[in-house]
């Protein structure tokens, strides 16, 4: 494995504002406030970002694939305006019902990244807003952050977190202070 430096973030939740009908077109998809920021600041410091995002939406017939693109370019672009650059993107289409390897909190997209990146997930963060997004980064050993935005705040106060899960307020907070422990 390579030390290349790669920061996997969920998406709904930690880039974007989250829903629970499913953020299911681009007019749906809206940044949280300095996420697209943050992760131009991980670029600047030589970070490449992955998104592993589930969208089971997909799966229940909420949107199509078509519908999916158009706001993962509506993120690029967004991201790229501020500097920002987002390298790949993993999303899972299936449901639970479709017992899949992919669906987080199962770590098969996390496995998909490492792979792609050629990473060691000891030192490749996963960033999640849900219980799911830690428990699938912790069974491949990547250091966890929960974020407080989208259902991190539900998340954290249902306590049982992963062992050495770090907290931030959001993606800006947890960008700020990871580059921050890098400098020591």
């Amino acid at each position: 494995m390579g030390t290349r430096k790669v920061v996997i973030l969920d998406r709904d939740g930690v880039i974007n504002v989250d829903s629970d009908a499913f953020i299911k077109s681009p007019d749906e998809w809206v940044a949280l406030p300095g996420s697209l920021e943050a992760i131009s600041r991980l670029n600047q410091a030589g970070y490449r970002v992955a998104i592993a995002t589930n969208q089971s939406g997909i799966g229940r017939g909420l949107f199509d694939m078509a519908a999916l693109n158009a706001m993962h370019l509506k993120m690029h672009k967004m991201a790229a305006a501020v500097g920002g650059r987002i390298d790949a993107v993993f999303f899972c289409p299936h449901t639970a019902e479709d017992h899949c390897e992919c669906r987080k909190p199962k770590p098969g997209m996390l496995k998909m990244v490492a792979e792609r990146f050629e990473v060691d997930p000891s030192h490749t963060p996963v960033v999640g807003d849900a219980m799911r997004d830690l428990q699938a980064g912790a069974a491949l050993g990547h250091p966890v952050h929960l974020v407080l935005t989208g259902k991190g705040k539900k998340t954290l106060a249902g306590g049982n977190l992963p062992e050495g899960t770090r907290v931030h307020d959001d993606l800006r907070a947890f960008a700020l202070d990871f580059l921050s422990d890098r400098q020591d």
